[in-house]
């Protein structure tokens, strides 16, 4: 998860005007990314995405996510090798989220886990 310091005001991002006119941001200026595993459905993690970290995600293939805790971009995968392909990105009806369908290699959790979502479950419906 190599890092871009230095966060790229919405007004100097290079992304589409089309597309930015279409977020809804929270007050931090982001909004959520769900990757999904592509051909399984599977839910990988969630994520932030700024307008240029949507951009950088949409042009190179690669997700790009805004940190939070350390107020820099990372790209999924660029030191840790659990690299995230983009198949395809949708925003959802509200404009405050993002899907990213894609091929993950390896582990998407910082925890080296496949998922963020099985370490602990709540409730499983039986």
């Amino acid at each position: 998860m190599k890092a871009t310091t230095g966060r790229v005001p919405a007004s100097e991002s290079r992304l589409d005007p089309a597309i930015a006119a279409r977020l809804k941001r929270n007050e931090d200026g982001l909004v959520a990314a769900i990757a999904q595993q592509y051909d399984t459905g599977e839910v990988l993690m969630l994520g932030w995405m700024d307008d240029e970290a949507l951009h950088r995600t949409l042009t190179t293939g690669r997700c790009t996510y805004w940190s939070r805790s350390r107020q820099e971009y990372w790209v999924k995968g660029e030191t840790s090798g659990h690299a995230q392909l983009v198949k395809s990105v949708a925003l959802d009806c509200d404009g405050d989220a993002v899907l990213v369908k894609l091929d993950q290699a390896g582990g998407a959790c910082h925890t080296g886990d496949r998922t963020c979502f099985d370490a602990d479950v709540i409730l499983t419906g039986e």
